[in-house]
C-alpha cells in the first residue's frame, strides 16, 4: 500500500490549529506509518501561561472525537467531557495540572488501527503497532517539542475505552519505556479469542513502574467476563490493588460514552493525583528530559 509522505508535524511545515473553547484542534495530521490522517486535539492546563518554568505530565487519549465537550458533537451524540472534568479537578487540586492530547479516529480504519492482531471472526485488525509508531515516533515528539512536558514514562499516560482500552494495554506492554500510566475503560478483551490476556501472560512479572486503572460496567455483558479475567491475570503477575492497580465494576453501567464520562474523574484521580511531596514539586520544575 502506498504510504503518504510525512507532513504536518515537522518544523518545516507546522500545523495550524483552530481554537475550540479551551482546546487547540489540529485537523488532518498525516503520518508516514498510516494511510489516512488523524485529527489531534490538545488541552493545556488552565495555569499553563502563568507558570512558564513549570513542566507538565501528558495524557494521550484514543477516540479523540468523543472525549471533549468543547469539540463539535461526537458521532454518538454524547461526549465524555474530559476537558470539563479535568479542569474542575485541577482547580480543586484533586489532580495535578496535566496536558491532555486526544487523537481522533472516527473512520472505518479504526478497528484495524486499534487491534494488535487480525481476528478471523471479524476479518479485520492488526494495525495497532503502526498506530503505536505514529503515536510514539511522531505525535509524542511533536508534543514534547511544542509544549513544556515531562517526558518520561512516569509522567506519560495513555487511556481509551472498548477497542481503545485493548489498544492502550497493548501499547503499554510494547512501549514500556514511553507509557507508565494506563487507563483501561471497558477494554475489548474478547478480541481474537482474548489474545491480549495471552500477551500479558508472556510479559512475566509485574512492572512496578506501570500504574493501571481497569474498569467495566456490570451491564456490559460481553466485556464483563473478559475484564474479570484480565484483572485476575494482573493480580497473578503481581500488580497490587491500591498501589499500582485499581479495579472497578460500575454497577449497571453500559458500554457507552456517557458511562465512560461518568468514570473520567475517577481514573484521572488515580493516574494523576495532586502533587504533595517536595520531590514531585521539584520534578515539575525540571527540564523534563527524563
Amino acid at each position: 500500500m502506498q504510504r503518504p509522505v510525512h507532513a504536518g508535524l515537522d518544523d518545516t511545515n507546522p500545523p495550524t490549529p483552530t481554537v475550540a473553547g479551551s482546546l487547540l484542534h489540529f485537523a488532518g495530521i498525516t503520518s508516514r506509518f498510516l494511510s489516512h490522517p488523524h485529527d489531534v486535539t490538545v488541552m493545556l492546563p488552565p495555569e499553563y501561561d502563568q507558570h512558564p518554568d513549570r513542566r507538565y505530565p501528558v495524557l494521550y487519549l484514543h477516540d479523540g472525537q468523543n472525549v471533549f465537550d468543547d469539540l463539535p458533537m461526537s458521532p454518538f451524540g454524547v461526549q465524555w467531557g474530559v476537558d470539563t472534568t479535568a479542569r474542575a479537578l485541577m482547580h480543586a487540586r484533586v489532580i495535578e495540572p496535566i496536558i491532555i492530547v486526544a487523537i481522533g479516529n472516527a473512520g472505518r480504519e479504526r478497528i484495524d488501527e486499534y487491534t494488535p492482531t487480525r481476528d478471523s471472526m471479524h476479518d479485520a485488525g492488526g494495525d495497532a503497532d503502526r498506530y503505536g509508531q505514529m503515536l510514539v515516533y511522531e505525535i509524542k515528539p511533536w508534543i514534547d517539542r511544542q509544549w513544556r512536558t515531562r517526558r518520561g514514562p512516569r509522567d506519560t499516560g495513555l487511556a481509551g475505552s472498548s477497542l481503545g482500552g485493548l489498544l492502550t494495554l497493548h501499547l503499554g506492554l510494547t512501549h514500556s519505556a514511553v507509557f507508565g500510566k494506563l487507563g483501561l475503560l471497558s477494554p475489548s478483551v474478547w478480541w481474537d479469542d482474548r489474545w491480549i490476556v495471552r500477551q500479558l501472560a508472556t510479559t512475566g512479572a509485574r512492572r512496578p513502574d506501570l500504574r493501571i486503572w481497569l474498569d467495566v460496567g456490570t451491564a456490559e455483558h460481553r466485556m464483563l467476563r473478559g475484564t474479570r479475567l484480565l484483572y485476575r491475570m494482573l493480580l497473578r503477575l503481581g500488580w497490587r490493588v491500591g498501589e499500582d492497580l485499581h479495579y472497578m465494576e460500575a454497577e449497571g453501567a453500559l458500554h457507552d460514552e456517557r458511562a465512560w464520562g461518568e468514570r473520567t474523574g475517577q481514573f484521572l484521580s488515580f493516574l494523576f493525583p495532586a502533587i504533595t511531596s517536595h520531590s514531585d514539586i521539584a520534578r515539575s520544575m525540571s527540564s523534563g528530559m527524563s
